[in-house]
């Protein structure tokens, strides 16, 4: 068993947790986050991986390797993802948005050097962010209680079963044949989208109380915003008030986000990207650059 396939175990075996403890859950303030001790214990390895391995790998990559090599990383696994978003969008009932994607695959992918350079982006096609769970939420299927998977982060029980059930079997870098290519690549995007972040990961946590809080309800509120593109419907105000929902932390020196008519383009990609900070797998996917 390859290290992908044993950590998609361990996501499994947390999704199975938030299977029986939604069967379990009668509603009531916890029933958000029935799982609240399990989901801290995982937040708290996923962290503790983080800052042990990942982050300062992330550290040297970024000391590196200049700007442009990593910005043409970034918009090469954008690129992939693009395809999936696409049909994505298609499954949405949004076939323009699907077209638009398409036609951003052709160009970055023949005139921007195989997706190497966001050609697109500057054409006036903009990135968009869609996903199976999203898709799974657009036809009406509720997002259970909020989970914290292994090494993935931050997730719900329908967002963990499109990513584990759906994504990854079609998405083209895990299914490599080739183990040594697969790794590397995985590893390499994994990497650039830890570096991508490093900004962005500090003012949070020099912003955050709770860090575990504020990751969790700031992916519920980002999902729940991606699902409605943009504007969802009014929620009951939440009996505890302390969990009311926080804005999404931009980088030093950026806007939170960039509106692009009812799409919210964040400053980072990833379509399921194996990465330990919860923040990072779950709030911020869907963004490509261009060379500035």
């Amino acid at each position: 068993m390859t290290v992908l396939h044993g950590i998609r175990s361990l996501c499994a075996a947390a999704l199975l947790a938030g299977v029986l403890s939604a069967c379990a859950t009668t509603g009531g303030s916890g029933a958000r986050d029935p799982l609240e001790p399990l989901n801290r214990a995982i937040f708290g390895f996923n962290e503790t991986f983080d800052q042990v391995l990942l982050k300062p790998v992330a550290q040297g990559y970024r000391a590196v390797l200049p700007e442009m090599v990593r910005t043409g990383a970034t918009n090469f696994f954008s690129n992939i993802e693009d395809v999936w978003i696409a049909a994505n969008n298609l499954l949405q009932g949004k076939p323009e948005h699907a077209l638009q994607d398409v036609m951003r695959v052709a160009i970055n992918t023949v005139i921007g050097l195989g997706g190497l350079i966001d050609v697109a982006s500057d054409a006036g096609l903009d990135k968009h962010n869609e996903d199976f769970g999203q898709t799974l939420g657009r036809w009406g299927i509720g997002s259970g209680p909020y989970l914290v998977l292994p090494f993935l982060g931050a997730s719900t029980l329908r967002d963990g079963i499109g990513l584990l059930g759906v994504d990854y079997a079609v998405e083209p870098v895990w299914n490599i044949d080739h183990i040594p290519t697969r790794n590397t690549l995985y590893a390499g995007r994994t990497v650039n989208a830890r570096a991508d972040a490093l900004d962005a990961v500090r003012v949070m946590e020099e912003a955050a109380l709770d860090k575990y809080r504020f990751v969790r309800d700031s992916y519920l509120q980002r999902r729940r915003s991606l699902i409605y593109d943009g504007d969802p419907p009014r929620e009951r105000e939440p009996e505890d008030s302390s969990s009311a929902l926080p804005a999404p932390v931009p980088a030093p020196g950026q806007a939170a986000a960039k509106e692009s008519g009812n799409e919210t383009i964040y400053p980072r990609s990833d379509m399921g990207v194996l990465i330990a900070y919860p923040v990072i797998a779950g709030a911020n996917r869907g963004a490509s650059r261009s060379f500035r």
